[in-house]
């Protein structure tokens, strides 16, 4: 017996197997796993049915579950659609600009450009002329090619009577003024070089001529001081003169008041067109007292600044710059059957009575004309 049990556990090293204390390759076949129930399991060790699978948290079984419902899923899941990018287009720019320009300008608007473009290079270059007034035709090119997009676009113009401008020789236009800023000056000039092929020769209120910058544009717009004799040396040489009777009072009344002629002065333009023996042709502008109604004043302020007045518009200066774009009234421009002073011999000139009499004529005809042209406008924004 004593035989039979020496090789059991003597043929090895005596002790317990390695020095760190596991036990050794022989116990652990004989005790078939025992030993290793505190040590992890092996890959290639075979798994007993017997044993119960560690418990699955209720956490670690939702993580499972998801993982498997994405692989399932993931052939077939389709990828969210990509944000388009806005790429601009330069081609589709310039075919914007160049329908912009053309409902401006006209079909010929790349020629209206070339023309601007070359009387601005031949100004800067010093090669132009003006006049003893300082009136400079380039400038008045210049503006007429500005100001057609405003005047036909914008402010859909009609233009009548312009039969009674004479076709040469020197004739005075009067009309009535409105519209807050004096636009309809500007309108009116463009209109009579249209369609009459005639350049007007305003004559402005000191004022225009003491404002900077606006006091050397009027000049080369062909204004000059309203006094008897730049007007009178003005008609006798076979200008067109105009002038604004109402001044300043009729472009700043209130919208309230509108197309309601002020007070036309003491007749002075009635007296140079005496003495210069040409005609008095009344002119009724209907479209300008809409394009900024005038609601308020800061008199104050006017009074500091050296102004007639300080409007206040229902968008100005609440929009501020915005606030300046005129609103698009419909206009109407009505050249008057001319007044004759030749009749009167030039001495008449100094007759009051005589005057104011031909001053009233010339304001009446302007009124009743304003009447009939509103009436037959109708609302002045369609």
């Amino acid at each position: 017996m004593k035989d039979d049990l020496k090789g059991i556990g003597t043929s090895g090293r005596p002790g317990r197997g390695s020095k760190a204390g596991s036990p050794s390759q022989a116990a652990r076949s004989l005790a078939g796993g025992a030993g290793r129930a505190r040590g992890a399991r092996k890959a290639d060790a075979p798994i007993d049915a017997r044993r119960p699978d560690p418990v699955e948290t209720d956490e670690a079984a939702a993580r499972r579950h998801l993982r498997a419902v994405d692989e399932d899923e993931a052939p077939n899941r389709e990828e969210p659609p990509q944000e388009a990018t806005a790429d601009i287009d330069p081609e589709d720019v310039a075919a914007a600009f160049a329908e912009g320009a053309q409902r401006l300008m006209g079909t010929d608007w790349q020629a209206t450009v070339s023309a601007v473009v070359g009387q601005l290079r031949r100004r800067l270059a010093g090669n132009y002329q003006v006049d003893e007034f300082g009136l400079d035709p380039e400038v008045l090119d210049l503006l007429a090619l500005l100001v057609e997009p405003l005047a036909e676009s914008w402010f859909r113009l009609q233009v009548r009577g312009i039969e009674n401008i004479p076709a040469e020789g020197g004739a005075l236009l009067v009309a009535n003024h409105s519209g807050t800023i004096p636009v309809d000056g500007l309108i009116t000039g463009y209109a009579v070089r249209k369609y009459a092929g005639r350049a007007i020769r305003p004559l402005g209120a000191d004022l225009v001529f003491r404002l900077p910058y606006v006091g050397q544009v009027a000049r080369k717009m062909g204004a000059t001081l309203a006094c008897a004799e730049d007007a009178e040396r003005l008609l006798t040489t076979g200008e067109l003169a105009a002038v604004w009777p109402e001044g300043f009072k009729g472009i700043g009344k209130p919208f309230s008041e509108r197309y309601k002629l002020q007070r036309f002065g003491r007749g002075g333009f009635v007296s140079s067109a005496m003495r210069a023996q040409v005609p008095i042709i009344p002119v009724s502008i209907v479209g300008a007292e809409e394009i900024y109604p005038l609601i308020g004043n800061i008199p104050s302020l006017a009074r500091l600044l050296g102004l007639p007045y300080i409007p206040i518009t229902p968008f100005f200066p609440l929009l501020g710059p915005l606030g300046l774009i005129p609103l698009p009234s419909k206009w109407i421009i009505e050249f008057g059957e001319p007044i004759r002073t030749d009749a009167y011999p030039p001495e008449a000139a100094d007759d009051p009575m005589l005057l104011f009499n031909v001053t009233d004529q010339v304001r009446e005809t302007i009124q009743q004309t304003l009447y009939n042209l509103l009436v037959e406008r109708g609302n002045p924004f369609v």
